[in-house]
């Protein structure tokens, strides 16, 4: 009996120290992972939308070296009624607003500060519809109507196998992808946890194997699409989306700080959602789009890319908000009206036709109730009105 005693003392032992050597080697792994189940967390949600490096994997995006570029500060604009009720109701943790490249407009909330770098979410989305206009005009690729396997072989026998490029910057794929946030077994908080534990995207969309339609013939949003796009842009040019996006977009945009991408294990950018900036930052972005693609005298973006891809030609129902390339459209919008969308409150609203950007970013966490996104729209739409 003090035999089978001693072996089990001694096993039970073994084993601890086992799972101490497991844990310290992936300590940072764990680390991460109890990072991101918290990420949302109501007593959490703000300071971890400003440090996003804490949770993930991170590479560095340098502003380069041009003259920052001036946002001179404008008259202070008036708020319609109801503007403070919405900034609190909304967790608002920034507000920005330009017209003519003059702020009208900025202020901070929640114990945020203006050097903050947050989290883009699926505004980034946008970046990299931009960045693929450039490669598009330069002939990287040479047509948004190949197959995404002609650049990506990886994706051949996998949902994306048939799939255009123009399908899945549509978002328009028919590949089977569950969005839901709020449900922790879905495919975009799989896709989280697979991230923080050091995994990698390329396989994740290559293991993606069932489609609920046909590529091309019903709009339906699924992020991992974007990932899809970054492959392709990859695959490409032979080159990283971090490299290509400060050399294309950010090096021109004269910018206050350096960014960040988050990325996965491989060191891949995770280009549908983990870009990091200062809000001013942010603004340069939107302020060259809302100029057809020109910044200081530079043509950054072609004029015919931005005008391609914030049109809806997505195959969206009747009555729904419209999307193009990576970007969103509203239902009733008018000429020059579009905006990009990140989760928990993240907004770029542009007026080109006013030459206005409103960044917005937040920490809301009950952005998908009914109408939340509607009524965004129509506070921008009025803020516009008072300028």
């Amino acid at each position: 009996m003090r035999r089978s005693l001693r072996i089990i003392v001694r096993s039970v032992l073994v084993l601890s120290l086992v799972i101490v050597a497991l844990g310290l080697w992936k300590r940072e792994e764990f680390t991460r992972l109890l990072a991101v189940n918290s990420l949302f967390a109501e007593e959490k949600i703000v300071g971890n939308f400003s440090n996003m490096e804490g949770a993930f994997e991170t590479t560095p995006l340098a502003r380069g070296g041009k003259a920052i570029s001036p946002l001179p500060q404008g008259a202070e604009m008036t708020f319609p009624a109801g503007t403070d009720q919405w900034i609190k109701d909304r967790a608002i943790t920034s507000l920005l607003v330009l017209q003519g490249g003059q702020i009208r407009h900025e202020s901070y909330y929640l114990g945020t500060a203006p050097n903050d770098r947050r989290i883009s979410w699926s505004v980034a989305k946008s970046y990299l519809s931009a960045l693929f206009g450039v490669l598009m005009e330069e002939g990287a690729v040479a047509s948004i109507d190949d197959p995404v396997t002609k650049y990506v072989p990886l994706l051949k026998g996998s949902a994306y196998d048939g799939a255009s490029i123009r399908n899945v910057l549509n978002m328009a794929s028919g590949v089977t992808f569950d969005e839901d946030y709020l449900d922790y077994d879905s495919d975009i908080n799989r896709m989280g946890r697979v991230i923080a534990l050091g995994g990698t995207l390329d396989q994740f969309a290559a293991d993606l194997k069932e489609s609920f339609a046909t590529p091309g013939d019903t709009w339906q949003y699924v992020s991992i699409d974007t990932h899809v796009i970054g492959m392709v842009i990859r695959g490409a040019t032979g080159r990283d989306v971090p490299s290509l996006l400060t050399e294309k977009i950010l090096a021109p945009l004269g910018l206050e700080r350096d960014g960040y991408y988050i990325t996965d294990g491989a060191g891949v950018a995770f280009v549908l959602g983990g870009l990091n900036f200062m809000a001013r930052d942010f603004a340069r972005f939107g302020s060259m789009i809302a100029q057809d693609g020109n910044y200081g005298g530079q043509q950054v973006v072609p004029a015919g890319w931005i005008a391609e891809s914030t049109r809806a030609s997505a195959p969206t129902k009747p009555g729904q908000t419209g999307y193009g390339y990576q970007w969103w459209i509203p239902k009733d919008a008018h000429e020059g009206e579009f905006f990009a969308r990140g989760v928990y409150g993240q907004y770029f609203y542009i007026d080109r036709s006013r030459d206005v950007v409103i960044v917005s970013t937040g920490a809301d966490r009950k952005f998908r109730e009914q109408g939340v996104n509607e009524s965004n729209i129509e506070m921008f739409r009025k803020l516009v009105k008072f300028l």
